[in-house]
């Protein structure tokens, strides 16, 4: 069967909002071509499924980041996570190790003083650079003053000129 599909299947995800595609889906025929069926243990039954429902299997690992721990353990924010990370028993030999995972998203004394260095940093770049504009600022009205007074020198150069020609002319005619 090929349905349309949109955002709520589980066999497709769109990437726009909107967007439709044709999907060939099984709906609840199985057979021997399958090579996986997805199933979830909703009622146990009278007898046990050998392997499945006969022994318990606790989780094999515990909560990895910071978080996950407190809320496992219900722990407030000044314990220590590190001391609750489950730990795995190895044997090798006659001798037994622990395992432990290392602790994600953990806030130490490194971490909160990058981040005061980094804040400190970006203040010092943020005046830097308000300075320099400051500067750059002070140069560039410095540089059109000049230009300003140099091009009114200039004027009034071509103007004196333009008056002496003018006022040559002027003489010359009256002559």
């Amino acid at each position: 069967m090929i349905l349309i599909t949109l955002s709520e299947t589980t066999t497709y995800r769109p990437r726009r909002t909107g967007e439709r595609k044709r999907k060939s889906v099984r709906g609840c025929i199985c057979g021997p071509d399958l090579a996986v069926i997805a199933l979830k243990v909703l009622q146990k039954g009278e007898q046990d499924v050998a392997g499945l429902t006969d022994s318990p299997k606790p989780r094999r690992l515990g909560p990895k980041r910071a978080n996950n721990i407190r809320a496992a353990f219900m722990l407030k924010k000044k314990y220590d996570v590190c001391k609750y990370v489950v730990r795995r028993e190895l044997k090798k030999g006659d001798k037994t190790f622990f395992k432990a995972p290392k602790v994600q998203r953990l806030i130490t004394e490194k971490r909160i003083r990058r981040k005061i260095v980094d804040k400190r940093t970006k203040i010092e770049n943020w005046k830097r650079s308000k300075e320099n504009a400051v500067a750059y600022e002070k140069l560039l009205s410095k540089y059109l003053k000049e230009k300003k007074a140099a091009h009114k020198k200039e004027v009034a150069a071509d103007l004196a000129k333009k008056q002496a020609t003018k006022a040559a002319a002027t003489t010359a005619a009256k002559k």
